[in-house]
């Protein structure tokens, strides 16, 4: 023992060990870490390669603005989009009120029992659901029994159900967060407890609330089983006038073109170039409900 550990108290002497295991065990864990972030950004940058370098080719303004012609093998993609856009809009419309206020009834307004168990063990299940699943309850029930027939409405409605769990998931850990001092202050200034949520609660919470209303977005674009059953159809080259209107959406087209086309392997660029299309469109979604997050953040730091 040297000197210098000689004039150290012996508490310290002995937690030393114990430091450094912990730094070492903290060392261990952040590279794990840092490594499933590598490879988690590597698969997507793959990805993307891989998407550019097939489908680049294949994006024009011919493309984008034209429908299918020629068995779908030649022209372009501007009912998918519009399709794609009007679904994923209308199921985040759906999903986004009725989502927030049952989170604010779990939360704000529900005790702690049985029954609450119950419905949040029906909403953990609800998200494990598989798509496919969804898109036979919507064609069961909004297309055949409800008489909506294959429809904009119908694949809103059922995209919406699918969004519903994500989107109650993360608002009620939005409220969470808020600090129960915030709701005791305004109560006791006189308010209700209906002025205090939608006045105090809700504004704070909204940066979370619209991290659900994002991930809702990406999944509802993305998904195929369920509209293939209740809302897109192989093709229609005219663009829908009303909600009661069949439509073609991009993740169906890309199962087309690549499954059932009548010219696979003609049309390999445009499948590489919906894709493409499909995630840039997803992207800008996100990006923008991302930019309005940030906003409503600094807001609310200011």
């Amino acid at each position: 023992m040297t000197k210098t550990d000689v004039k150290k108290p012996i508490t310290e002497q002995l937690a030393l060990p114990h430091i450094k295991y912990r730094k070492f065990k903290q060392t261990i864990f952040f590279a794990l870490f840092r490594f499933a972030a590598l490879i988690n950004g590597t698969a997507l940058a793959i990805i993307l390669f891989f998407l550019l370098k097939n489908g680049y080719k294949a994006i024009n303004w011919t493309f984008l603005t034209q429908p299918p012609i020629d068995s779908m093998t030649k022209g372009g993609i501007l009912p998918c989009i519009v399709g794609t856009l009007y679904l994923s809009l209308g199921a985040i419309a759906i999903s986004l009120p009725i989502g927030i206020a049952s989170a604010i009834y779990l939360n704000e307004y529900a005790g702690s029992g049985r029954v609450l168990r119950i419905i949040r063990l029906g909403i953990n299940n609800l998200a494990g659901v598989p798509s496919v699943v969804f898109g036979l309850f919507g064609l069961a029930f909004f297309v055949i029994y409800l008489k909506m027939g294959v429809s904009i409405l119908a694949g809103a409605l059922t995209l919406g159900l699918l969004s519903l769990p994500v989107i109650i998931g993360a608002t009620e850990e939005a409220l969470k967060t808020v600090p129960e001092t915030y709701r005791e202050a305004s109560l006791g200034l006189g308010a209700t407890k209906l002025q205090t949520i939608f006045r105090v609660v809700l504004p704070c919470a909204m940066p979370g609330i619209l991290t659900g209303a994002i991930l809702g977005i990406s999944r509802a674009a993305g998904e195929t089983a369920p509209i293939m059953f209740t809302a897109a159809v192989f093709f229609t080259p005219d663009l829908p006038s009303s909600i009661f209107d069949e439509i073609m959406a991009l993740p169906y087209h890309i199962y087309v073109l690549s499954t059932a086309g009548t010219e696979i392997e003609a049309t390999r660029p445009l499948q590489y170039g919906t894709s493409l299309v499909l995630i840039v469109l997803v992207f800008g979604m996100n990006l923008a409900a991302i930019l309005l997050r940030a906003r409503l953040r600094k807001r609310m730091h200011i």
